[in-house]
């Protein structure tokens, strides 16, 4: 797997722990190979291009955080599926006292998961209809109930809209408008740009570094350990 490089402040065995049980989905006619990042001279570092976080993106947290999390996720990806639980236990840890967000943005991998981007408008509709609260419900039920690999039902995406209270007949009406379609399609374009090449792929930003974490799914122990270093700085 090509990534992009980054100089890290973090002990690199710990990101090295995560390649070892890390799981993730990769496009195909990629390559497989998956590199661990690595500290790097200065001068060889290669900076991560990635979109500003503003109001407009879906932030779970404190969005003035000093350290954010800006995850691109395929809402069809297993993967995707277990990091949603870890980093909900991640805010839970460091998000109460406004340390870590967490900002979700869309990644629908076409070519392995058909029905991940008409969900991605799905949830952006929740959002409309509900604010970001209702954007961040609709992931979490859609998550728990989707078998994940396309096993969903589309059928049940106004189902999910009624259980979280959003209105039904309007939730319809924004779905097949399309209207959401560049919305997604752009945020997917930001993270081909940052270096994702399959799901989740998630950057850690601070003030000062943007640290790709290209490995997956890593487990939550050692992503807890890369947040509590930056804590201490």
């Amino acid at each position: 797997m090509e990534t992009e490089k980054n100089s890290l402040t973090v002990p690199a065995a710990i990101v090295v722990a995560g390649v070892l049980v890390a799981g993730a989905i990769y496009l195909s006619g990629r390559g497989n190979d998956i590199k661990p990042a690595a500290r790097l001279p200065a001068e060889n570092e290669e900076r991560v291009v990635l979109e500003p976080i503003t109001a407009g993106d879906h932030i779970l947290g404190n969005p003035a955080a000093p350290i954010k999390i800006v995850e691109f996720s395929d809402l069809e990806c297993p993967f995707c599926k277990m990091f949603h639980t870890t980093l909900h236990r991640i805010i839970d840890d460091f998000g109460k006292d406004g340390q870590v967000a967490w900002v979700y943005r869309h990644f629908p991998i076409d070519s392995l998961h058909t029905k991940a981007r008409t969900e991605a408008y799905a949830s952006e509709c929740a959002g409309e209809l509900g604010g970001n609260a209702a954007f961040w419900k609709y992931a979490d039920r859609l998550f728990s109930i989707t078998p994940s690999n396309d096993g969903l039902d589309l059928a049940k995406l106004p189902q999910i809209a009624a259980d979280i209270g959003l209105p039904v007949e309007k939730f319809n009406q924004c779905l097949s408008s399309g209207k959401y379609a560049d919305k997604v399609e752009k945020q997917y374009q930001d993270g081909v740009g940052a270096g994702g090449r399959g799901t989740p792929y998630s950057i850690i930003v601070t003030k000062d570094e943007k640290i790709p974490i290209p490995e997956g799914a890593v487990p939550y122990e050692t992503l807890k350990a890369i947040i509590e270093e930056l804590v201490k700085k």
